[in-house]
């Protein structure tokens, strides 16, 4: 059993890798914290890691030692694969990492955005070697997901910027288990191979339920699987408190899970991407204003870019998926329940720094 070495506030875990062992039944796990140079190697029970970027920190000066970093040397020790899909890519620690690898002898391939495609950094992961598929699709591949030797999964908020890892409020989780990789895997390759993307992606995950270590997990993939259905029935499953972090909040039908369980006696708090309020017509922010919900916007100057949800104190929602219509019905996206007190402790510490310094 890890012991806990060293008592930090979450928000100083951009530079820290939050390695988790499970208690026995019922009881939360305990956490060790590690620096995040280099990442140690996983061994039984160490199956999730935790980064939070730290704009205010001294790294969103130096443009190094941000969560990226974490990710290009898990890339760097990778042996067989590295399959990597993304919104947006213009880090260079990022594409040094693949380039590393493919010239190690490493299979190094990417999906990313259309819109994306001119990126100097693609550009030149292109002109390496590495094959690049464009989605070419109306709606986003909004995906940021890595994997590594079929063995451990990279998703949650960030995109592969600069402005992601050192600007904007975000988080990147490291999972590892052999089914969750082949979910992503599967999903990858639906676009990387078969240019499947948006509503014409099949809804084929090999296993949307599954268990690491004791801790259940579901993992769907939009458009194809109906995520907000999902969404919406955990919602309604909540007895004590939902606090969720929304760069984007469209859907009509989470909004009104949250304000069904608010009227039931559960205490619901929200913090939003302030820009989003202000620019999408359809935010659901005014409507929960109306309805009294506890409700804020996030106090960073650039993005509050998190896609979060925790319930009960135990699951947390993460991923790319914004809570909208376009995440649900168009854009290529990923999304994660984990049923994990631990896990759910450190992105409710998120949220309570956030919300403090929010409008």
């Amino acid at each position: 059993m890890a012991r806990i070495k060293k008592v930090i506030p979450c928000w100083l875990a951009a530079l820290l890798i939050l390695g988790c062992r499970l208690g026995a039944p019922g009881q939360p796990a305990t956490i060790e914290t590690l620096p995040s140079m280099p990442v140690p190697a996983s061994s039984a029970g160490e199956w999730y890691s935790i980064y939070f970027t730290d704009p205010d920190g001294p790294a969103s000066e130096s443009l190094r030692s941000g969560p990226d970093q974490s990710l290009a040397e898990a890339i760097g020790k990778a042996r067989l694969s590295v399959d990597l899909a993304v919104l947006r890519l213009d880090l260079w620690s990022i594409r040094d990492a693949l380039i590393d690898a493919h010239r190690g002898g490493v299979s190094v391939r990417l999906v990313t955005d259309s819109e994306y495609m001119d990126e100097r950094e693609i550009q030149e992961i292109i002109a390496a070697g590495i094959p690049v598929v464009e989605d070419r699709g109306q709606g986003l591949m909004h995906n940021k997901f890595a994997v590594i030797d079929r063995l451990e999964v990279w998703s949650g908020s960030m995109n592969m910027t600069v402005g992601d890892a050192y600007r904007n409020n975000n988080n990147l989780v490291r999972l590892r288990s052999g089914l969750l990789a082949e979910n992503y895997t599967r999903e990858f390759e639906e676009m990387f191979i078969d240019h499947q993307f948006g509503p014409g992606s099949p809804s084929d995950t090999p296993h949307p339920v599954l268990t690491i270590e004791g801790a259940h997990l579901e993992n769907y993939f939009s458009p194809d699987d109906q995520v907000a259905a999902h969404l919406v029935e955990l919602i309604r499953s909540a007895r004590e408190s939902i606090y969720f972090m929304a760069f984007s909040f469209t859907s009509d039908d989470l909004a009104s899970a949250l304000l069904e369980r608010q009227r039931a006696g559960v205490r619901v708090s929200g913090l939003m991407e302030a820009s989003q309020v202000e620019s999408n017509i359809g935010s659901q922010y005014e409507r929960f204003v109306a309805a009294g919900l506890d409700i804020r916007l996030d106090g960073n100057p650039r993005d509050m870019h998190h896609k979060v949800m925790v319930i009960d104190r135990r699951f947390v929602v993460l991923g790319s998926y914004n809570f909208t219509v376009s995440a649900e019905r168009r854009n290529d996206e990923n999304t994660i329940i984990v049923d994990d007190p631990g896990l759910a402790a450190y992105f409710l510490d998120e949220f309570e720094r956030l919300y403090a310094q929010a409008q």
